[in-house]
């Protein structure tokens, strides 16, 4: 039978590779700005954001400040080098002011981190203080990271289409949120439980929505059309 410390790294190891999946699923997004060497409408603060969150939860599993969090190091390190690439394929192809707006948020998240961890080393003695600062910040910059979607879902109920918002991404996030959900609660983690579940449940509403305006709404549109139809025929 396997302790509980066993299954929390298996599920660790899942929830690796899963938000491995979520960190790469805007792959065909930057494809697609990479054979348009254009941006489009195609927005930066979803990446912005999770640079941010990854740079808090490396500094978050470090063995001063959070013990035994290793796989939490390990995914979001991974996580910070895709997404600064992701950003550098962004700028190049941004305009002038779109990558004047991704420098400045790099240089002010870079400042703010180096900030958080000065007072954390410096000023707070003991795992318990600092993971409860740092762990406190995380969550906030998580939640953060699984709202900036929103700026997008926005966009789709405007347009009534689900072009900027990939299926991937959100299928992703939702998958994420469960498993570090589980994780969380194996060896009962409240900073990884709280951002994670408010994650799942960004996720699945961004499912709802994809699936409202991909498949419901396109039905219903053609049923419009063709009711429309029959009343120019028949007048």
């Amino acid at each position: 039978m396997l302790s509980a410390t066993q299954a929390r790294n298996i599920v660790g190891i899942v929830g690796n590779v899963i938000s491995f999946g979520l960190f790469l699923s805007p792959v065909p997004t930057f494809f697609k700005i990479y054979k348009s060497k254009s941006v489009e409408e195609f927005k930066p603060d979803p990446y912005l954001a999770t640079v941010l969150n990854c740079m808090c939860w490396v500094f978050y599993g470090m063995p001063f400040v959070h013990p035994d969090s290793t796989l939490i190091i390990t995914i979001n390190g991974v996580g910070l080098f895709i997404e600064l690439f992701y950003l550098a394929i962004f700028c190049l192809y941004a305009d002038s002011k779109g990558r004047k707006k991704v420098s400045i948020c790099l240089v002010i998240e870079v400042i703010f981190v180096a900030a958080v961890a000065v007072v954390t080393i410096v000023f707070l003695h003991g795992t318990k203080q600092r993971s409860l600062l740092v762990g406190i910040i995380c969550d906030v910059f998580n939640i953060i990271m699984y709202a900036s979607p929103l700026t997008i879902m926005t966009k789709v109920i405007k347009t009534k289409s689900v072009k900027y918002m990939p299926f991937t991404l959100s299928l992703a996030n939702f998958l994420n949120g469960c498993i570090w959900t589980a994780y969380s609660l194996i060896k009962f983690d409240i900073y990884v439980l709280v951002s994670n579940g408010l994650g799942a449940i960004s996720g699945f509403l961004q499912l709802l929505l994809y699936t409202y305006y991909s498949v419901c709404r396109p039905k219903a549109d053609e049923n419009a059309v063709k009711a429309n139809e029959v009343q120019l025929s028949t007048a």
